[in-house]
């Protein structure tokens, strides 16, 4: 059961997070080391090692704070309490290192990220959305830390604008009853079950994820759907039309009368298909020469022409099923 081990900076535990985990988790074994982002032990492991890595929780102080301009559909990226995941996704942008990125980091100083948030949100002359989940899943993370709720009504009661983050997973209960003030932007990623089943390892199954939509929608958050990533497997455009069957016939009401909608086509890389040969041999293999080319150093995207045809036929199947749904971007 996740945590197998935790690896700690000595610093952490002088915040009320690494005192909260140190004693949720005083049975597992605990070892000291000097640097998040430098952990010899993980470094020597081997490409095979990576799910083994992936149970191993890393427990450090955040350094860096910098907030990156963003065009999509927030203002900011904003470092936040958490980097990396427990879960597989075989295409994690994430993975650029695995053996730096890949498992899950959280970072105790939680009330400093907080107050440099919300100082920053005051000073806008304007309302700011600010992106605090791009390095990680917030709601997983929630189940080891208790982070979100508390994150979430701080930020509703002290800074301007609004925070919004994407998920995978379905454990929402915890965010369903806080005063969010209409402060937060709940999106949820979603693909057809086969390819959550076999390429999405460890996240929730698709009708759960809908779920969690349509309960976050009752209370009275703002509702985002991420159909993501796009993955041309087989029949693709067959399996993602499937998907939007099942979007249509499950989401509520009130979810298809306030959602907005993001779709981001898949990419990949020489890291992500050394790993996934040698940790997932028998996971489906997402580099396809005919579809894809380099982008950038060791970096794969579909091509131009696909990409434009892909775009084509899924906006007409989201407009055809959800026609008051805004489609922010195709990415």
């Amino acid at each position: 059961m996740f945590p197998q081990k935790i690896y700690y900076e000595e610093k952490a535990l002088e915040y009320s997070t690494g005192k909260q985990l140190k004693e949720k988790y005083k049975d597992k074994e605990w070892i000291l080391i000097d640097n998040h982002n430098n952990i010899p032990e993980m470094r020597s492991k081997e490409n095979r090692e990576f799910a083994v890595m992936k149970q191993s929780l890393i427990l450090g102080i955040r350094k860096t704070h910098k907030y990156t301009p963003n065009f999509k559909s927030s203002d900011f990226l904003v470092p936040w309490t958490s980097s990396g995941c427990i879960a597989m996704c075989l295409y994690c942008y994430l993975v650029c290192n695995y053996n730096k990125c890949a498992y899950l980091r959280l970072f105790a100083n939680r009330e400093e990220m907080l107050d440099k948030l919300t100082a920053f949100s005051r000073k806008s002359t304007a309302p700011l959305t600010f992106e605090i989940g791009s390095n990680s899943d917030l709601i997983l993370e929630n189940t080891v830390s208790g982070n979100l709720p508390i994150v979430i009504e701080e930020f509703a009661r002290t800074g301007r604008g609004r925070l919004t983050f994407p998920t995978k997973f379905e454990m929402v209960e915890p965010l369903l009853n806080l005063d969010h003030k209409g402060k937060t932007v709940f999106r949820m990623s979603v693909n057809p079950e086969e390819i959550i089943n076999t390429i999405e390892l460890g996240t929730s199954h698709l009708l759960n994820r809908i779920e969690a939509l349509n309960k976050m929608a009752e209370a009275d958050y703002t509702i985002g759907l991420l159909i993501a990533p796009v993955i041309m497997v087989d029949d693709w455009k067959k399996k993602y039309s499937q998907l939007l069957d099942v979007l249509e016939a499950n989401l509520s009401q009130k979810v298809k009368d306030k959602m907005f909608i993001e779709v981001i086509f898949m990419t990949y890389s020489y890291v992500h298909r050394a790993i996934n040969n040698e940790a997932f041999p028998h996971a489906p293999e997402l580099y396809s020469k005919e579809f894809m080319v380099g982008r950038g150093r060791g970096k794969y995207w579909y091509r131009q022409n696909i990409r434009d045809d892909g775009e084509e036929f899924l906006k007409s199947e989201i407009t055809r099923r959800f026609p008051s749904g805004e489609i922010m971007y195709f990415c």
